[in-house]
């Protein structure tokens, strides 16, 4: 149907502004107009249906989730194409460690089905670009989810990086680029290393979606309420925009209408991609909230024809390469109820018409590195930290400490001695089975006392105490066999540790948005009205 087509259509019979029962598709669009000269077009929270196929598939039922053949419409690719690893975080008290995915929308117009629905007929055949990045992290404790958004053309350090397919190497970028151009660097595993980069983040999985997936399964949720301010049409006077129109308040769209929702960025507020980022989160916690509240789909046809779109639309990495891994996922990722999901934006400059990163995205990554809730609700975790053990220390002679030595960093090299000076710190108060560990190499933020079971505790709270190391920085661990000292780059000289000031609050410019909040309302520009 053309364009005029569709706006015809509207004028009969108007925007669906209830729930369809019978999940019938809404109107279908026409292929969208671009999105502007500056900002490219054919954006879209295509993560946001790689949300929805985890979580549709974890409700399908094992009649449809085990069908063999849905494995071999998984499409799959390495992980990481980076040289530089990130160490996966140290496990709680529990065994439990935090889950990061990175949620990633190619722009590859790589079938006729993408070429339709994202037109730009002169990108056919080009490099793709990862213009949809978005990392889901998921708490240690499953009680909570932060989801950080990067803009497309967020200016990075694209790191070296080896095709797995073809062997080609491709260099370190000289000087920044669009981390969007990531993806052509071999494919999703480069992206993945560009954000670790960055960030400091460890990333455990990766999935990948196409146009196609979101009108597909965005028709078989049966709309998603969206809310905006005032009348909106997202067309310009030369043709661009999304072809987004709905009227005022609050309508369920779905199949291509979803999909212009996502990609608008004509008619919201300031007309930019963070903009565009902001409906996009509004878009995702409604879909959330939907799918809990109709935990089951009742119709077989549906659930087996949304696991087929699903798996077909889906490119992850070897750990999420069957449908009983994205089942299980799943299962992790309803653990958490909408009020405790937070979405964010990095915090960001403009540097001409491009973004960087500031000192508040950094203040981001560290609580996400650190695992601390984005919501601040974790206040009960933070008191028990401090909680003095009932487990009684034993004398400061009996108790074995190894210390070792944390300082290096990504930019600045391990301080020498320390391990062997801070065992020394500890001997002269008495501790005289502390030893340095000088058997390997260690990266610690923050100076942190660990032990490996309960009846340590005490004991390693008395080493803290001796130290002046507060005791929210004893951590228990099962990644060490009994009390250590990890000396961090906070304390890379001197004998008196002075733990630094931390502001755990999500930084104001990072625009949080809380999953349960279904008052939220796209602002219109006047100017995209009618």
């Amino acid at each position: 149907m053309t364009q005029s087509g569709v706006r015809e259509n509207e004028s009969r019979q108007g925007v669906r502004r209830e729930p369809d029962p019978g999940g019938t598709p809404s109107a279908r669009g026409g292929t969208p107009g671009g999105e502007g000269p500056r900002r490219r077009p054919r954006r879209l929270l295509r993560w946001s249906a790689a949300v929805l196929a985890v979580l549709i598939l974890g409700t399908a039922g094992a009649g449809y989730l085990y069908y063999r053949h849905l494995n071999g419409n998984i499409k799959k690719d390495a992980l990481n194409l980076g040289d530089h690893k990130v160490a996966a975080p140290t496990p709680n008290a529990a065994g439990q460690t935090p889950l990061n995915i990175l949620l990633i929308g190619s722009d590859a117009r790589d079938s006729k089905e993408n070429q339709k629905l994202g037109g730009a007929r002169e990108t056919f055949g080009a490099a793709p670009l990862a213009d949809v990045q978005m990392l889901l992290h998921l708490s240690a404790d499953r009680t909570n989810m932060s989801v950080i958004s990067m803009p497309r053309d967020t200016l990075v350090k694209i790191p070296k990086c080896t095709d797995p397919d073809d062997g080609d190497v491709y260099p370190e970028s000289q000087g920044r680029r669009m981390t969007n151009q990531s993806l052509g660097h071999g494919g999703p595993g480069c992206t993945v290393a560009t954000w670790q980069e960055l960030t400091g983040i460890h990333i455990d999985h990766f999935i990948m979606v196409d146009f196609a997936g979101v009108v597909a399964m965005a028709d078989a949720v049966g709309g998603v309420p969206v809310c905006v301010d005032a009348n909106i049409h997202s067309r310009t006077s030369d043709g661009k925009g999304s072809g987004l129109k709905l009227e005022k308040g609050t309508s369920y769209i779905q199949g291509e209408q979803a999909l212009q929702w996502l990609r608008t960025r004509y008619g919201f507020e300031d007309g930019s991609d963070l903009a565009r980022a902001k409906a996009q989160h509004m878009y995702m916690n409604a879909m959330v909230r939907r799918l809990r509240e109709n935990a089951t789909l009742s119709s077989p046809n549906k659930l087996r024809r949304l696991a087929e779109e699903a798996t077909r639309a889906l490119t992850v990495d070897p750990g999420l390469d069957t449908v009983k891994k994205l089942y299980d996922l799943s299962d992790e990722l309803r653990k958490v109820e909408p009020a405790r999901i937070t979405m964010t934006t990095m915090p960001n400059r403009y540097v001409g018409a491009r973004v960087e990163p500031t000192e508040d995205a950094e203040q981001l990554f560290r609580l996400v590195r650190d695992d601390i809730a984005l919501d601040g609700k974790d206040k009960d975790r933070k008191k028990a930290e401090e909680k003095v053990s009932a487990d009684p220390a034993a004398a400061d002679d009996e108790i074995p400490v190894q210390v070792r030595n944390g300082t290096r960093t990504d930019t600045r090299a391990a301080a020498r001695g320390r391990a062997s000076t801070v065992a020394g710190l500890l001997t002269e108060q008495g501790f005289a089975q502390a030893v340095a560990d000088t058997t390997g190499s260690w990266s610690e933020e923050r100076t942190v006392v660990r032990y490996p079971s309960a009846d340590l505790e005490g004991d390693a709270q008395r080493v803290a105490k001796a130290l002046g190391i507060p005791l929210s920085s004893v951590k228990r661990s099962t990644g060490v066999s009994g009390v250590t000292l990890v000396v961090g780059a906070d304390w890379r000289e001197g004998a008196d540790y002075k733990a630094p000031k931390r502001d755990d609050r999500t930084p104001k410019s990072a625009d949080a948005l809380n999953g349960a909040d279904d008052k939220a309302c796209m602002h219109v520009n006047p100017n995209f009205t009618w």
